[in-house]
């Protein structure tokens, strides 16, 4: 019988079902690089789709919570949830945005855009939280090692805590921005341009890390490992 494997993300309150569909086609993608898997997907802003997908799979699987830090939402919320959706016996991954060959790729991604088009630093955008600390730690840490891979001044600035994104691109306004998030939701779309539009920001912005092509492989190379354990 084939494992199963559930992505989980946090999805968009106010909009769900256009994130639903979004991490829908990344649990397709990611599972056309695991055979012998079924590969479902839920969020957690669309009332109910945890425990319809828990019930669809008929029994545990393996969790893979697609946020970038294991704050509050990862190690309280999920494990709650599931529980609440019957997902009793569901061994859950680290977080995407935890895992190391995140951060590889991350780098990566700066030094391949730097290649195409210098800048004089890196700016990462990330979520942060008035509610945990982790998430803050986790794109602090990154912008650390974007400056010591690159020689570049890298800052990391945020969407819910300070620094906020607008005061730091007003300071760099010809920075390469990294927008350090899991998927394309609200703040990426909306925030995070109105944010770089207000500080006057000139310079190349990529896409999501969540987003780049080499995710699928990636992710299923970590459900693989936690489903060999």
């Amino acid at each position: 019988m084939d494992e199963t494997a559930l992505i989980v993300a946090h999805g968009q309150p106010s909009d769900p079902l256009p994130a639903a569909a979004e991490i829908e086609a990344l649990a397709a993608a990611v599972g056309s690089h695991l055979p012998g898997w079924r590969l479902r997907a839920a969020t957690l802003a669309e009332p109910g789709a945890l425990a319809r997908e828990v019930a669809a799979a008929g029994r545990p699987g393996v969790v893979y919570p697609l946020f970038m830090a294991g704050g509050w939402f990862t190690r309280t919320n999920l494990p709650r949830q599931l529980s609440a959706a019957g997902g009793m016996g569901w061994r859950i991954a680290e977080p995407f945005g935890t895992d190391p060959a995140v951060s590889d790729l991350t780098v990566a991604m700066a030094r391949e855009a730097l290649s195409r088009k210098p800048a004089p630093a890196i700016l990462l955008a990330a979520h942060g939280s008035f509610r945990s600390p982790a998430p803050s730690e986790v794109a602090r840490a990154m912008a650390a090692r974007l400056s010591e891979e690159t020689g570049l001044p890298c800052e990391a600035a945020f969407i819910d805590q300070e620094p906020q994104i607008a005061a730091r691109a007003r300071l760099m306004p010809e920075a390469l921005c990294l927008p350090f998030f899991a998927a394309r939701g609200g703040h990426v779309v909306e925030d995070l341009p109105a944010a770089l539009a207000e500080a006057a920001f000139r310079g190349m912005v990529l896409e999501p890390v969540g987003l780049d092509p080499r995710v699928p492989a990636l992710i299923a190379r970590a459900i693989s490992a936690l489903g060999r354990a």
